[in-house]
C-alpha cells in the first residue's frame, strides 16, 4: 500500500482520485448550525445532506459547529479538530464500496463543565438551527406518562443553576435567554433522534425546563421558537478496527471515519423560525405527514432491529447480517411484522408497509455492514417501550395476533438475565441494566411480574390477553430455549428478497 495521506484541509489535493472530495472552498464557509451529540450517525446523515448542498454551490452560510455535553465528547473533539473536522464517509454497497470526504462541519466547541462555550455560540445571531442526536433515552421523558421528567437530578440541577447547566437542553435554554434579552430572535430546535414526534418531544423538554427557572422565557420559547418533527434513517455502524482498516485501504489516515449503508432517508416538517438550508435539493423529503413516515420506520425498522438483535445476542450471533442469515430469526422478524405490526401501519407516498419490510430485509442482510448485535440491542429500556410497546397496543386495539410481540417481550426479559443460550455472560448493555436484571430474576418463576415495570409497559400488565400471551411465551422459552422456539417459526418469507 502507498503511504497514507493524513486527512486535513491542506492535504485534500493529495488524496487519491478514487475519493470524492469537497468542490467548495471550506475557508469561505460560515456557521449556521450548532449540532449537539456529534457521533457517526450525524456525520453520515444530516451533515452529508448539507455537504452535498455545498457541493452544489448552496448553503455555504449554514456550516456546522459541533458540540457535546459529556466528558467523552472531548475525545471526539480532539480527533476531529486534528483533521480540520473533515470526515471520510465510506458507503458499504454489496456491489462495491466507495468513499468521499465530507466537509460541512467547520469547528467543534470545547467540552466543559457548565457548557459556557456552547451557550455563548448558540446565543450568537448567525446560529439559526440547533440540532441534536443525543439518543432516544436522552430527552428526560417520564416513561410512565410520556411527559417531562421534572424530578430527574440533571433537570433539578439545571433549574437551580440555569447559567451553568449540565444538559444540552439547559444550554439551549440559557442561550435562548441571552438571545431574547439581546433582541436577537429565536433559533429552531431540530431533533434528529429516533423518537415518534421528536420535535414535539424536544419542544416539551426545552420549554418545560425553561419554565422551572423562568416562566416568561418558557412563554417566549413557545411563541417564537419552532421544533419541527423529522424522521431519520441510515444504518451507521460504530467505528472500530475493521472500519479503521477499511479507510486505510482508500489511502486515507482518518482517526474517525464513518461507514454507512447505501441508503438514506430524511423526512422533515417545514417549520423553521429562522430559515433553513434547501435540504430537499440533496434528496431530503419536506412533508406535512412526517408522522406516517416515522411510524413505518420506527415500528418496522427500529422494531425489527429489536426483533432480531435480542434473540441474536441470546444465540451468540455477532452482527445483524449474520442474524438475518439465521432462518429462525429472519422468519420471526417476518411473521411478527406481517401478522402483528404492518396491518396497523399506514402507507406513505411510494411505499406500502410490506414493501418496506422487503426493503429492510435487504438492508439488514447487507454483509458489507458490520453492524453489531450488541450495538443494536443496547438500551432496551428506551427501545422496547419506544419501538415494540406501541405495536403491542395497536395489535391489541385491532385484535391482531400478538404471539410474536409477546415472545419479543419474553426474549427481552430473558436477555436481561444476562446469560446466553450457551451459558456465556451478556455484559451489561443498558443504562438500567441492574434494575432490569433484578426484575428479570424475580420474574423467572412468575413471569407476569416483568410486566409490572410500568415505566416500560404502562397498563399492559392489566391486559389479560397480553399478559396471558406473555406468560405463555416466557414459559415456552424457559422450557424449550431460544433456538428451539425460533426453529418452530413457520411464517412464509416469500415476500422477502433473497
Amino acid at each position: 500500500m502507498d503511504e497514507l495521506i493524513p486527512l486535513r484541509n491542506d492535504t485534500l489535493d493529495q488524496l487519491p482520485d478514487t475519493l470524492r472530495k469537497p468542490s467548495y472552498d471550506r475557508s469561505r464557509l460560515t456557521a449556521g448550525i450548532v449540532h449537539i451529540g456529534l457521533g457517526n450517525f450525524h456525520r453520515a446523515h444530516q451533515a452529508w445532506y448539507l455537504h452535498r448542498l455545498m457541493d452544489m454551490g448552496l448553503a455555504h452560510d449554514w456550516a456546522i459547529i459541533g458540540a457535546g455535553v459529556r466528558p467523552a465528547d472531548a475525545v471526539q473533539r480532539a480527533r476531529l479538530l486534528s483533521q480540520d473536522c473533515l470526515t471520510t464517509l465510506i458507503e458499504l454497497d454489496p456491489a462495491e464500496n466507495s468513499a468521499e470526504i465530507a466537509g460541512a462541519m467547520i469547528d467543534f466547541l470545547p467540552v466543559e463543565e457548565g457548557n459556557r462555550a456552547l451557550i455563548a455560540r448558540m446565543a450568537q445571531a448567525d446560529i439559526r438551527i440547533v440540532s441534536l442526536t443525543v439518543t432516544e433515552g436522552g430527552y428526560y421523558i417520564d416513561p410512565a406518562t410520556g411527559g417531562f421528567d421534572a424530578a430527574h437530578p440533571d433537570i433539578l440541577h439545571d433549574a437551580a443553576h440555569p447559567d451553568e447547566p449540565r444538559t444540552a437542553f439547559g444550554a439551549m435554554v440559557a442561550a435562548l435567554r441571552r438571545r431574547r434579552d439581546a433582541g436577537l430572535g429565536p433559533f429552531t430546535g431540530l431533533c434528529c433522534d429516533n423518537l415518534q414526534g421528536n420535535g414535539t418531544i424536544l419542544h416539551q423538554t426545552v420549554a418545560s425546563l425553561a419554565r422551572l427557572s423562568d416562566p416568561d422565557l418558557a412563554d417566549w420559547i413557545n411563541a417564537q421558537c419552532s421544533f419541527p418533527n423529522s424522521m431519520v434513517d441510515c444504518i451507521v455502524p460504530a467505528t472500530g478496527p475493521k472500519e479503521l482498516s477499511l479507510v486505510r485501504s482508500f489511502g486515507v489516515d482518518d482517526a474517525s471515519p464513518v461507514t454507512h449503508e447505501n441508503f438514506r432517508q430524511w423526512v422533515i416538517e417545514d417549520d423553521f423560525c429562522a430559515g433553513r438550508p434547501a435540504w430537499e435539493r440533496a434528496g431530503a423529503t419536506i412533508s406535512d405527514i412526517v408522522h406516517d413516515y416515522e411510524v413505518m420506520k420506527l415500528r418496522i425498522l427500529n422494531g425489527g432491529h429489536q426483533l432480531i438483535s435480542v434473540p441474536g445476542d441470546l444465540l451468540g450471533i455477532d452482527t445483524i447480517a449474520n442474524a438475518m442469515a439465521h432462518d429462525g430469526i429472519r422468519n420471526f422478524l417476518c411473521s411478527t411484522v406481517v401478522n402483528s405490526i404492518a396491518p396497523s401501519v399506514k402507507p406513505v407516498p411510494g411505499m406500502q408497509p410490506l414493501d418496506y419490510l422487503d426493503l429492510i430485509d435487504r438492508r439488514f442482510s447487507n454483509r458489507e455492514i458490520h453492524d453489531t448485535i450488541r450495538r443494536v440491542a443496547f438500551d432496551g429500556s428506551s427501545r422496547q417501550p419506544g419501538f415494540i410497546v406501541p405495536s403491542i397496543r395497536d395489535a391489541l386495539a385491532s385484535d391482531l395476533p400478538i404471539d410474536g410481540l409477546a415472545m419479543m417481550s419474553a426474549m427481552w426479559m430473558r436477555y436481561c438475565l444476562g446469560r446466553r443460550e450457551d451459558g456465556s455472560e451478556i455484559e451489561p448493555n443498558d443504562p438500567n441494566w441492574l434494575e432490569l436484571y433484578r426484575a428479570a430474576e424475580k420474574s423467572v418463576d412468575n413471569p407476569k411480574l416483568w410486566l409490572e415495570q410500568r415505566q416500560y409497559y404502562g397498563d399492559l400488565a392489566d391486559s389479560e390477553r397480553f399478559a396471558d400471551a406473555f406468560v405463555n411465551a416466557a414459559n415456552l422459552l424457559a422450557d424449550k430455549g431460544v433456538q428451539e422456539v425460533l426453529s418452530g417459526e413457520t411464517a412464509s418469507v416469500s415476500r422477502l428478497a433473497g
